[in-house]
């Protein structure tokens, strides 16, 4: 009895319409990263030489500037593509308790293409410069060696200075002796010669208690000597 009247309710029961709904939607992204790195490459620290095996260290800063630049495209070239729009019209497929036709929550014509949308696809030349600068600076640790290196410098400096000293004053007597021969002989540069400015600046002077040549007027009497009584007799 209990059963009779359950399937007279479920009879009896207003019909209802199955209603379904399918979402497709579609998402589409892309992009791309660039990573770029500057090496920095630790130089050698400044050196100064100043002969005879002496070179010093000393603190040095290296400063770079770069410039890089990076280009991204995509081949072949799109700006949009075709979307295909299915149809999804569900109204037949199954039916109610009175036979009527309802959806049965499958596409009547699956795989059906109603329209292609055109979609951007986004895709563009990506182009960039970066600049910039690097700076490093480098210090020797050990101060008290490179104070003894500059201090043995100075001394190596002020050694090539005497030294340039002494060949300059052998340079000079050696020009002034031989430019002062060439005048005892009479031999000089012309005026206009590009070299007589070698022995412009010589000077030929008498050495102390030397005469230089020269000539003496004796003086002369138109007067008669009268001889003396002893000169008479002697003569």
């Amino acid at each position: 009895m209990k059963r009779v009247i359950a399937t007279l309710l479920l009879l009896s029961a207003p019909a209802q319409a199955q209603v379904s709904s399918t979402a497709a939607p579609v998402a589409n992204s892309s992009g791309s990263v660039t990573n770029q790195a500057v090496q920095v490459v630790p130089s050698r620290n400044m050196t100064w030489t100043y002969g005879s095996g002496i070179s010093c260290q000393g603190a040095t800063l290296n400063i770079n500037p770069f410039v890089s630049t990076t280009t991204g495209w995509a081949d072949p070239y799109e700006a949009t593509y075709a979307d295909p729009v299915f149809d999804t019209l569900d109204i037949v497929g199954a039916f109610d308790s009175e036979g009527n036709a309802i959806p049965d929550g499958r596409p009547d014509n699956p795989g059906a293409i109603l329209f292609y949308k055109p979609v951007r696809t986004g895709q563009k030349t990506n182009f960039s410069i970066n600049g910039g600068i690097t700076a490093t600076i480098s210090v020797p640790l050990d101060r008290s060696h490179v104070r003894t290196c500059r201090a043995a410098a100075e001394k190596q400096v002020a050694l090539l200075d005497a030294t340039l000293a002494d060949k300059r004053l052998n340079y000079e007597i050696a020009r002034l002796k031989n430019c002062a021969n060439l005048m005892k002989e009479g031999v000089m540069f012309h005026p206009d010669s590009p070299y007589a400015s070698i022995c412009a600046d010589v000077v030929l002077v008498n050495p102390p208690g030397v005469l230089p040549p020269h000539t003496h007027s004796i003086p002369t009497s138109s007067k008669r000597v009268v001889p003396s009584d002893a000169q008479k007799q002697t003569q």
